[in-house]
Formats: structure tokens, sequence, C-alpha cells
């Protein structure tokens, strides 16, 4: 490689194009910086070209192959409907396509240069970037490292060995596939597969629904059973291919090791940062155990001009927790107060139907002590919801005894995705249930599920039936 006599000067450089790199570059710019965009892939990171949005059309799909029963009541004449999995690969290349040439316009309109090429620091004001033969020096006033993570496979992948980043890659649907693990990921992949024709089994631990609230885990296991969906208890201990696909042993919670076989098997992943060709260990930047870059509420590394978002400083490896994190360091650098909070992040699951939740779960509220109310609204009572036959679900909602602190918000069914929206807002502005319950909702509309689970704290949900209550007998 040829090595650059001299470094170029730049005012904010940024490491990875991935939401949250170019979220950071698109906000400093609003703020007045000049701004350069290192990143040697291609843009959109892992979410856009992986994760987020491939996955996201293989759910729409999923979903759309549910509506076909409900057109024909509505009138509709449909022939039977069959799936080209092609097509369904080729628009996903082509959604990818069109976001990705989306981002890229709008870091050019936004006056972003966009370098091709790998960075490493050589100092805490300059770094080099590697493209072929090239290499560059810069010497910047502050940087941004949106390196992302990598995913580490449970199990040595082979074609019918897939992880999070390849099961939405493959070349037809899976006759059968066995998903091990209980996070959104495992469960998106088995809920879309299931509807598109595969036989699915799910594999987990005990404890590996415990992030969400126990009503959820039991209607959750409800539609596993509704959607034809195995739900198996135990832990893998070998996975072998053969001829006809993977083998697998699993052992359950008495001891007994059960044989499965299928097509197709999903790995569950572990994560480590990006940070091993980044040179920042002669920085002497702080690491936690694991790996990730150590951030404080402003996104600060342990270097002061240097800044690290998103995946690669550990936690929850999620788009929207990076996005958040971009805006805070590009307004810091900025000299503009911001900060980093991840007490209300959502926990959505685009299974069918979706999940979406957050703040505490009743089980943490009890663990904690905490004197509590909730209330439950099926959404079998909503009438919307009935007319578009999406009636399977319910909203679940938490408040503090005495303060009427809404403590948490709990959906499973259709649109809890959009309406969980209100639930983060409530948290965020510490809101009592008077309101939620205060509003005018739009009705006829989803919406009024959340209303009515708040009114079933006290009872009063207008669409739903009266508890039933024991009476003792003297």
């Amino acid at each position: 490689m040829v090595v650059g006599e001299l470094a170029m000067d730049r005012d904010v450089i940024i490491i990875g194009g991935g939401p949250g790199g170019y979220s950071a570059a698109i906000r400093a710019a609003q703020l007045g910086k000049e701004v350069t965009l290192i990143e040697k892939n291609d843009m959109g990171g892992v979410c856009l070209n992986e994760g987020c949005i491939p996955s996201k059309v293989f759910a729409e799909a999923a979903k759309q192959s549910q509506v076909f029963p409900h057109l024909e009541k509505l009138g509709f004449e449909l022939e039977k409907p069959g799936l080209d999995f092609t097509r369904l690969q080729s628009y996903k290349n082509q959604v990818i396509s069109q976001l990705r040439a989306g981002v890229e316009a709008l870091c050019k309109a936004n006056k972003i240069e966009r370098i091709e090429g790998s960075a490493s620091f050589l100092s805490e004001d300059r770094l080099g970037v590697e493209n072929g033969h090239q290499f560059d020096v810069y010497r910047f006033n502050h940087a941004i490292i949106a390196t992302g993570s990598r995913a580490i496979p449970h199990f040595n992948g082979t074609k019918n060995i897939i992880n999070e980043r390849t099961v939405y890659s493959i070349e037809k649907i899976p006759s059968s596939l066995i998903v091990s693990g209980a996070d959104y990921l495992a469960l998106e992949a088995a809920f879309c597969y299931s509807a598109l024709g595969s036989t699915v089994t799910c594999i987990v631990e005990d404890d590996e629904f415990t992030y969400l609230d126990g009503a959820i885990i039991k209607e959750l296991k409800r539609q596993c059973k509704k959607k034809k969906i195995t739900l198996l208890s135990g832990q893998i201990q070998k996975v072998e291919e053969n001829e006809t696909g993977i083998e697998i042993d699993v052992k359950n919670p008495k001891g007994e090791v059960q044989q499965l076989s299928s097509e197709y098997f999903y790995s569950r992943s572990s994560y480590e940062g990006n940070v091993s060709d980044l040179g920042i260990d002669r920085l002497g930047m702080k690491l936690d155990s694991s790996g990730f870059i150590l951030v404080d509420s402003k996104c600060r590394t342990s270097i002061r001009n240097l800044y690290a978002i998103g995946d690669v400083t550990g936690g929850k490896q999620l788009a929207v927790k990076a996005i958040r994190q971009g805006k805070v360091a590009a307004e810091m650098l900025a000299g503009i107060p911001s900060e980093w909070d991840d007490s209300y992040v959502p926990t959505v699951i685009h299974t069918i139907p979706p999940i979406a939740a957050v703040g505490m779960t009743e089980e943490e509220a009890q663990n904690e002590n905490l004197p509590y109310e909730a209330g439950q609204f099926l959404i079998a009572g909503n009438g919307y919801a009935g007319l578009r036959e999406q009636k399977d679900g319910f909203v679940k909602v938490l408040k503090e005894s005495g303060t009427d602190r809404v403590l948490g918000v709990h959906i499973m069914g259709d649109g809890a995705v959009e309406l969980i929206s209100s639930g983060i807002f409530a948290l965020e502005m510490v809101a009592r249930d008077e309101d939620l319950l205060f509003p005018a909702y739009p009705h006829p509309s989803m919406n009024e599920a959340l209303l009515e689970a708040v009114e079933a704290i006290k009872e009063r949900a207008i669409h739903q039936a009266p508890v039933k209550k024991e009476v003792s007998v003297k």
C-alpha cells in the first residue's frame, strides 16, 4: 500500500454507514458541521441489507398470506393463492436497493462526504483509510464510531444451518425448520416461515421468554399452537448435517434426549463489537468485559473527542438504539446538550399477530414489591378488530397503586407496533392513568383497545363482560 504523506483535515468523521452512522451524519450536517462518512460496505449496514428490512419484507408476506379468507368474505373472488418464492426474494432485493439509494441521496443532499474503505485510528485525532492499494490519513476534530457488531452463530454454518443474517436469503421455503431461541429474531423467523408453509419447531430454554409479560407469554404459546408451531423446552446437545438436512439432539428438562430432524436449522447467535480492526487498542479506549465500547449517557467514549453508537456499544442490538444514539452524539459534538436513555425502548416482535411492549412487566413489579394494578382488554371486544377479523390478542396496562403512574403497556394483536407509541409517550411523560382515560379516541379504531385496557383496571371497560366474582356461602 501507498501511504499518504500529508494528513487531510476534516471536522467530523463517522465510521460506519448503518442506521446509526448515517443518522449521526445527517444530524451533524443539519447542525452546520462538515461531515465525512467512511463505509467499507453498502450503506444502510446490517439493518437495511441483512436484518430489519429483509425480515420485515418476509413478515409482510407472511401477514398477507393470512388475509385471503377475509377477502373472500368481503366479496372478492380469488383463485387458490400460491407463493412464488423467487419473486418474493426479488422484491426484497428491490426494496433494499431502493432504500439504500434513498440513504445515499440523503447523504448527498446534506453535503456529506462519503469515503469507501476501512478506517483505523492512528492517534486520538488521526485515522487512516485503506481502500485497495490506497491509504489516506485524515486529521479530525471529532469522530463517531458506528461500526456495529458481528454475529457469532452457536453452531458452524453450512447450507442448511442458517442464522438471523442468512435466514431470509435461502433459495426456497424450507419443508421443515427448527428454530433455536425465543428472542424477537427467532420468533419472527418461526412465525414467518410457518405462515409461508414450513413445518416449524422452536426449541427454547425455560427462562427465554421472561423478557415478556406473563400474559403475553401465555397468548404467544396459544398462538404457536394455533399456527401449528411446535414449542419444545430443552437444550440442544448436538447438531449434525446428513443427506436430507439436519439432525439435532435435544435434552428436555427431565434429562431425556430427543432426536429431531429438519431440512433447515436456524441457529441463534452471540455478538461481538466490530472493533478488532479499528486500532482503538493503541488509544487505550475502555471496553467492557465482552469487548464492546463503553460509553456514557452522552455516547462519549473514554477518549474526549471520540463517540460510539449502536451495536458496537453492546446492550440491546437494535436499530432504534443506534438511530437515537447517533443523534445524541451529533448534537453533543455540536455543543447541544443531549442524552441517551434506554429505559423505554420498546420490545417489538413481528409475529402473527405482532407483539409490542414497553415498561414493566407484571412479574417485574412483583419482584420489586411495587404496589400495582393491572387492566387487560381482549381485542376480540374491539369493533374495528371484529370487522377486520383480527380479533386475536389483548392490551394490558399496569399502573402504580397510589400514584396512578403508568408502569407498563403490553400488546399482542394487529396494530400493536403502531399502538405502542402511545405507551412510550405515557411512560416518557410520567403519565397517570387519567392521562390515557381523558382523551377522545378515534372510533372505530384499534386505539380504543388501549383505552379500554386502562378502564379495565377498575373493571369499567365498556366492551368487556364484568369479571365474575365468587360468592361466599355462609
